[in-house]
């Protein structure tokens, strides 16, 4: 079976660590034997590559096209356009990206399956791209497509329009199905398949002197926590940094890179507890992994998640999290040795739950036996059951192009 991944969260030679979890699964699923793949991973068009723009100069030091760990991405460009973006992106993305899916096919990859990240704008282009093509899309939701974008009306008008033209739909949890049959999309229409975790890279210290040896490298004395994540507003670095005057006794590691950066740096000034928090940047799963086994908690005070892949990753280093009940979090952390969840998104109600960990904390062992439930042969088997089927029933009544006028009419949601 011959799928093509399409999402603008896939990782790449300028952004290394950006939709990680995307490339995950589908190494998983490649590794079955059972599947060939092809990724186009677009990217917004930006005309400099000077570091006074930022992350945007980031999009034009993408390559083109590149192979990672003997995978084929192409990086076609796309427009983003100023204030009328959000509703135009999807029928810009479609249409910049429609000659390379075209190309593809004409070298001689014909696949079978579109196999779509993220609702909006990427599962709406995918679903366009699809009709225009006459091929089947699988769209996978994962977060903020979900519990954000629909409060616009015109992207809630196209999600649902996507929903309903998608041979497959999926989400990483029950939260965000849940989302989707608010939004009309009937449940039996839609399959929940969980991130798993690398069991493999994420794994605790061999003993106790080896997590100490490391805690020594790493410059770590007394109860530390770690809260990972790009520093922005969602993901809440600044809510952590606000109950440290209410844990004294407590060191802040913080990984990540972003635009809040020097505001955090402040608030902890500001907090009296810039000697108690260190910023990390951002780091690469391997080094991740190092702080995950040699931390005490974890703690993710997001405003919004999915699936959020930190936790398991924690738990996979046999250390427990904090974390804040939204999404599909409950989901992940449903057993006292997972570790706690915050009663409310305060810095009081943080600092109470990292009280409450401490005094009754988990053995690493049960930390991680935990997380070994979260592997990733149940989802692998779930997509493949699902690709196959989605293949076996178009090869029985082929599908018809649509006319191109699809691509712009998605804009307002019509066929």
């Amino acid at each position: 079976m011959k799928i093509l991944t399409f999402s603008t969260l896939f990782p790449n030679n300028a952004q290394p660590g950006h939709g990680i979890f995307v490339e995950t699964r589908l190494a998983h699923l490649l590794k079955s034997g059972r599947v060939e793949a092809r990724v186009v991973a677009p990217v917004p068009w930006f005309p400099s590559r000077h570091s006074r723009f930022g992350h945007y100069a980031a999009f034009a030091r993408v390559a083109e096209a590149e192979e990672r760990s003997g995978l084929r991405i192409v990086h076609p460009r796309y427009p983003l356009v100023p204030k009328v973006g959000m509703t135009m992106a999807p029928a810009l993305l479609a249409l910049a990206t429609k000659p390379a899916l075209e190309r593809i096919i004409r070298d001689g990859y014909d696949f079978d399956l579109i196999d779509a990240h993220y609702f909006y704008p990427d599962g709406v282009a995918a679903a366009a791209l699809g009709r225009a093509l006459g091929k089947p899309v699988v769209i996978t939701a994962r977060g903020t497509d979900l519990t954000l974008i629909p409060r616009h009306r015109l992207p809630r008008r196209m999600i649902q329009w996507a929903a309903s033209r998608a041979a497959g739909v999926v989400t990483v949890c029950q939260a965000l199905k849940d989302v989707l049959v608010e939004l009309n999309v009937p449940p039996a229409r839609i399959e929940v398949m969980r991130n798993g975790v690398d069991l493999q890279l994420f794994r605790p210290p061999r003993s106790a002197a080896h997590r100490a040896l490391r805690r020594a490298q790493l410059g770590l004395a007394g109860p530390t926590l770690l809260s990972v994540g790009l520093l922005i507003p969602r993901k809440a670095h600044d809510l952590v940094i606000r109950a440290m005057p209410l844990l004294p006794e407590v060191s802040l590691l913080i990984a990540g890179n972003g635009p809040e950066e020097a505001a955090l740096k402040a608030l902890a000034r500001q907090c009296g507890v810039s000697a108690r928090v260190r910023f990390l940047g951002a780091l690469t799963q391997p080094r991740l992994r190092e702080y995950y086994g040699a931390v005490d908690a974890l703690v993710l005070a997001s405003s919004r998640e999915g699936w959020a892949n930190v936790l398991l990753e924690s738990m996979a280093c046999g250390t427990p999290v904090i974390a804040s009940d939204v999404g599909g979090t409950a989901e992940v952390v449903a057993s006292p040795a997972a570790g706690v969840m915050m009663t409310e998104r305060t810095p009081a109600a943080l600092a109470h739950a990292a009280r409450q960990l401490f005094a009754s904390y988990p053995a690493a062992g049960a930390t991680r036996s935990y997380a070994e439930r979260f592997s990733w042969d149940e989802t692998t088997q779930a997509q493949l059951a699902l690709f196959e089927r989605i293949v076996e029933e178009r090869a029985s009544r082929p599908a018809v192009a649509g006319p191109p006028r699809t691509l712009a009419a998605v804009a307002h949601g019509k066929d």
